[in-house]
């Protein structure tokens, strides 16, 4: 059932457009999924995400493992009924949360000891018990329990990252055979060091049927860092199945991951940045909670076909933001996940025309030049 199909390629890049197909439908590449860490996309109906544009979202495997409880999920049907979203979902492994959450934490080689954020209650997950979570949760993409280590990690401690994300993948691996309704992402780590990053995607290619992420990127290391990491792997990761980058969500790193050969994005900052006012545009973000604002009628981008931008001006939204309001970040959300759709639209019809490389330069001269 899971399939992937490159349609376009450009011809001086490693972007391409592909189809890539779930149980629960079709997903254009390259996609950003919306991040629904509590199964549900803060603040919004699942009909206006769909609204949007949004062709797969998000959930979080150590969240909802924590509350409801992955049983609730599994007797709800699982989260496309628990949720009402009949798209194809994403579950993160957890594994990121338990190293940025729990301050108490022990690893060991079976698993992770680690002390709820909420209660402060002792839990242990194992790479096992992870499958067995996610296939409760009953989303179409799943991740591998992995390591992941910050940015300022020493080389030693990120080679016994990459050395227990291996081990934990082939569990994972073992564990999730037979499951035919899910397809699992294996995921490189390595950390900032190339020779890590390079053993770990050798030994994480086995194990890789139909779908690889990159983790530990966008963790606080320098961008062109980041780049310079998408740029070492970009022509060993396998060509016939989607490129995953975890955590990742601004504009300007997302065309310079595409030129990379990166298909999947995901991460928290379009809504988060949206509840505290700020919203996401072709020039760079604008915080519409400013003084400048308050008498600009204007909607927050001049071509936006977005709710917000159809219906609202920016003193308005800055008004309800300035007065705590619900909608003002409901409204903001709205915009920058549009957005965000349709920056890849955008994306995809240069890729289409072959002038990627043309776009890319363009929309980079421009952006962040009038931040306000």
């Amino acid at each position: 059932m899971f399939d992937f199909k490159i349609k376009n390629k450009c011809k001086d890049s490693n972007a391409r457009i592909g189809e890539f197909t779930t149980f629960h439908g079709t997903v254009e590449t390259p996609v950003f999924m919306p991040v629904g860490t509590q199964a549900t996309v803060k603040g919004l109906f699942p009909e206006t995400v769909a609204d949007t544009g949004a062709q797969i979202i998000l959930a979080n495997t150590y969240h909802l493992f924590l509350k409801p409880g992955e049983d609730i999920v599994e007797k709800a049907g699982g989260l496309h009924k628990f949720m009402n979203w009949n798209k194809p979902i994403l579950t993160d492994s957890g594994g990121f949360q338990v190293f940025s959450l729990s301050k108490l934490r022990k690893i060991t080689e079976e698993g992770i000891f680690f002390n709820s954020y909420i209660d402060g209650s002792r839990k242990f997950i194992t790479p096992e018990s992870d499958m067995e979570i996610q296939k409760k949760l009953g989303a179409d993409i799943i991740m591998a329990f992995d390591e992941c280590t910050s940015a300022d990690a020493g080389y030693k401690k990120a080679k016994t990252a990459v050395e227990r994300t291996a081990v934990w993948l082939e569990r994972c691996y073992k564990a999730n055979e037979g499951n035919q309704s899910q397809i699992l992402f294996p995921i490189v780590q390595g950390n900032i060091f190339e020779d890590l990053r390079l053993e770990s995607l050798e030994r994480t290619l086995p194990y890789t049927k139909c779908g690889i992420a990159i983790g530990g990127l966008s963790v606080g290391e320098e961008k062109e860092v980041m780049y310079s990491i998408l740029e070492i792997l970009k022509s060993r990761l396998p060509e016939n199945m989607p490129h995953y980058l975890m955590g990742v969500g601004t504009p300007d790193c997302i065309v310079e991951a595409v030129d990379r050969g990166i298909d999947m994005f995901d991460c928290v900052l379009p809504t988060r940045i949206a509840r505290n006012g700020t919203a996401m545009t072709m020039r760079g973000n604008i915080t519409v909670r400013n003084s400048v604002y308050k008498d600009d009628f204007s909607p927050i981008e001049e071509d936006c076909d977005c709710y917000a931008c159809r219906n609202y001006t920016k003193a308005y939204i800055r008004h309800l933001i300035n007065v705590d309001e619900i909608l003002g970040g409901v409204l903001l959300s709205l915009h920058n996940l549009r957005f965000l759709k349709r920056f890849t639209d955008k994306i995809k019809e240069a890729i289409k025309n072959n002038c990627f490389k043309e776009f890319k330069r363009s929309f980079l001269a421009d952006y962040n030049k009038k931040i306000q």
